[in-house]
């Protein structure tokens, strides 16, 4: 999700309550990290792509920064005042806040500040309001059928009941009056993550989806797939959480992986129907030129594999002013765009700020995230070809159920030739080289694999594809046995402390 900060005792119960139900469920979630000595991006990308901000925004912006000045750092949190709503229009606001007395420096006094807020600003998370959940139930028939011990039941019916204090609704405000919010309008209920992410969150709902599934909340889990569609909809891909700040980006493509596991528990055979057209819309916007790049392999093989990009080379809103100070080093214009694509691209990964992204691990502003064909995207796209085939094929649509088994047949390829790494018994994310066009094949070359090691090294044995392969899954096994990233509490994401969101094992332990 974003920016930097630690984790809040609300914001965990999300996070704790959809890695339960996915370790009981007994597939393991994996995330990532390190550095390498790499080559750089591109020379010269397709048209650089930014997608216009709205005037709500860059003024709460400015707002933010005004904050920060007359507040200072000490528990300054800038999505804060991204996320506040008007009571008033934008311009009678804005106006208002054009008179305030401001010193040289950009501040205002406290009490002028302070005043401001307080009549013009409703506050932030108050354009969501509860919703009682339809299909709650406290224990659920059948609930965790293989899972006896008492003790450990009791457990997870706490964890259960953690569903009732997440779920939301967009209030009407919202609905009525879209203007004076940054929160996006949505159909149905929600699940918010909690704390500061008062919001829903686009990779984050797949988790959220298998615990309720887990739940037998199958209403609930189905609305949150209309939400994400509404949003595909709207905007042409699905944002990286309900934000107008967010519009700008995606987040790894699991919709299709959520319409299937929803399919696989209630055989809702019209839902399948209503998503499908959504999910084609999705793929093309994730085969679209800035996401894709050719790769011509050692067999001289042309292959079209993808990349994270966002449509955007400004501050993120919801963290301009951290943004503006990592820039700041940097004294040209474009570089300081090309660091704000970079820091979008790498939230879009879903992944921020692991080192994984970073050409040298110990400078978060060599954030290179464009220049890097990921494991983990391209075995999501993967993913989302089989399970078009097969949902294509529930709804009597075989001609696209055939087009996409071909698809995905295609890209295996791809996939064992660009990233599989047979000594290390991994599959490692491929540089791009230095002074290449993107438009044009690009020549594999093996000294471009990221040989650190990171736990989405090992994400494409979440497929079957791979993961029924006997002497492949007892390999990689072996290779992540020995890794160093197993711990006590779980999965590191890489071998390098960063410091940054991303849970990281120092070196050693």
């Amino acid at each position: 999700m974003a920016l930097f900060h630690r984790h809040t005792n609300r914001e965990k119960q999300l996070l704790f309550l959809s890695s339960v139900f996915f370790l009981l469920l007994s597939l393991a979630p994996m995330a990532a990290n390190q550095s390498l000595s790499a080559p750089l991006s591109c020379s010269k990308d397709p048209p650089e792509p930014v997608i216009p901000t709205t005037p709500l925004v860059s003024f709460l912006e400015r707002v933010q920064k005004t904050a920060l000045q007359t507040y200072g750092n000490s528990n300054f949190d800038p999505k804060t005042y991204v996320d506040l709503s008007l009571k008033f229009n934008l311009s009678t606001t804005v106006e208002a806040f054009d008179k305030l007395p401001k010193t040289a420096n950009g501040s205002v006094p406290v009490k002028d500040l302070d005043g401001f807020i307080g009549k013009y600003f409703k506050g932030a998370g108050e354009d969501v309001v509860y919703a009682e959940p339809v299909d709650f139930v406290p224990e659920p028939h059948g609930f965790l059928p293989k899972v006896e011990n008492p003790e450990v039941r009791g457990w997870a019916l706490e964890v259960h009941a953690l569903w009732k204090n997440l779920s939301r609704k967009v209030s009407s405000s919202v609905h009525h009056h879209p203007e004076l919010h940054t929160l996006l309008p949505l159909p149905g209920p929600v699940m918010i993550p909690g704390s500061r992410f008062r919001e829903v969150y686009y990779w984050d709902s797949y988790w959220v989806i298998r615990g309720l599934l887990a739940s037998k909340m199958y209403e609930t889990a189905k609305a949150i797939v209309t939400n994400l569609i509404s949003l595909l909809d709207t905007y042409g891909h699905v944002l990286n959480g309900a934000r107008a700040y967010y519009t700008n980006r995606s987040q790894p493509p699991l919709l299709s992986a959520m319409v299937y596991e929803i399919y696989n528990r209630t055989g809702d055979v019209e839902f399948v129907r209503k998503s499908l057209p959504p999910l084609l819309k999705e793929y093309q916007f994730w085969n679209s030129e800035i996401h894709a790049v050719i790769i011509c392999d050692a067999k001289q093989r042309n292959h079209s594999l993808n990349r994270y990009y966002a449509m955007w080379n400004k501050p993120r809103p919801e963290s301009s002013t951290i943004d503006e100070r990592f820039a700041s080093k940097f004294l040209n214009v474009s570089e300081k765009q090309q660091f704000y694509r970079e820091l979008a691209s790498t939230a879009e990964s879903g992944w921020d700020f692991s080192t994984r992204w970073m050409m040298n691990s110990s400078e978060f502003t060599s954030l290179s995230t464009t220049t890097i064909l990921p494991v983990d995207l391209n075995i999501f796209i993967l993913r989302m070809e089989l399970d078009i085939a097969f949902l294509a094929k529930i709804v009597g649509e075989n001609t696209i159920a055939e087009d996409f088994l071909r698809a995905s047949q295609t890209r295996q390829k791809a996939f064992n030739s660009v990233f599989w790494n047979e000594n290390m018994g991994q599959w490692l994310d491929y540089w791009l080289n230095n002074g290449a066009d993107c438009e044009e094949p690009q020549t594999w070359e093996a000294k471009n694999q990221n040989r650190n090691v990171f736990a989405s090294n090992f994400v494409p044995l979440w497929i079957d594809l791979f993961n029924s392969d006997t002497p492949l899954v007892e390999k990689v096994t072996r290779s992540l046995q020995s890794s160093g990233l197993l711990c006590a509490a779980g999965i590191a994401t890489s071998l390098t402390n960063s410091g940054q969101q991303c849970i990281n094992v120092p070196k050693g332990k």
